[in-house]
């Protein structure tokens, strides 16, 4: 287990590092009332006074329910400053004109909330000169398992090198409320979506594979095929010139 107390010095005078050196006046946040934007939101908070969460309901019947109760009881818990902005109809509306012109698929449905999310904390973030703070953690990262240019977009991330095992050890070290901290990981894309559930393995196994290599055999195969794929999510995008010209 990491010394949390040291941990928490260092993350918040990373954070300061990244504000000041951008001359911004504050950080946001999409507060999703999970793990991950928790911890994320509190370091933030301890580093920035001005930190807002953005609580950013879009569609799904969880993200009006259990979702938006638990990321007002992060707020209110940590005094981080928070706005509610519903995106279902931007949602829907884009949905509907996108139909017009493509077959949408599953993936190309699921993946537009968190783009919307983003391009809301990018339009916060301008108009306040905030900086945009990544809320995404290193077993997913591994994994793939985040929306490119959607929550995988950001400023930067305090939290990006925890996996979900130190995430949840963190968030006991800091007394989050207990809704949050036995709640499943969940990106609240749809009504019963988990991400375990999605992915077809735990947590507890991702973390063990990364921390030694090992696993059982059936987890394995999953964690590989999961990062062989997603390798492109992890690199900038290729630009042609780039090893001739050093661009």
């Amino acid at each position: 287990m990491r010394d949390y107390e040291s941990e928490i010095e260092k993350r918040v005078a990373f954070i300061r590092g990244v504000v000041d050196s951008a001359a911004a006046d504050g950080i946001v946040f999409g507060n999703s009332g999970g793990k991950d934007s928790a911890l994320a939101g509190i370091l933030c908070k301890m580093a920035c006074d001005n930190t807002l969460g953005l609580i950013l309901p879009c569609g799904s019947k969880s993200n009006y329910e259990t979702d938006k109760s638990d990321a007002e009881s992060i707020a209110g818990h940590f005094g981080i400053a928070s706005r509610v902005i519903d995106l279902s109809e931007a949602k829907n509306l884009l949905v509907s004109v996108f139909g017009e012109e493509t077959r949408l698929n599953d993936s190309a449905l699921t993946n537009i909330a968190p783009r919307l999310r983003m391009t809301t904390l990018y339009a916060v973030a301008a108009s306040e000169n905030r900086l945009v703070a990544g809320t995404g953690n290193r077993s997913e990262t591994y994994m793939g398992y985040f929306t490119k240019w959607g929550d995988g977009a950001y400023d930067f991330n305090p939290i990006a090198d925890l996996t979900v095992t130190e995430i949840y050890e963190f968030l006991c070290f800091l007394n989050v409320p207990d809704s949050v901290i036995n709640k499943a990981p969940s990106g609240g894309l749809f009504d019963g979506q988990t991400d375990e559930g999605e992915m077809g393995v735990s947590y507890r196994s991702i973390d063990e594979y990364i921390f030694t290599g090992n696993t059982n055999s059936h987890d394995k195969a999953i964690i590989e095929k999961f990062h062989k794929s997603s390798g492109h999510k992890r690199k900038t995008p290729p630009v042609f010139g780039e090893e001739l010209h050093g661009i």
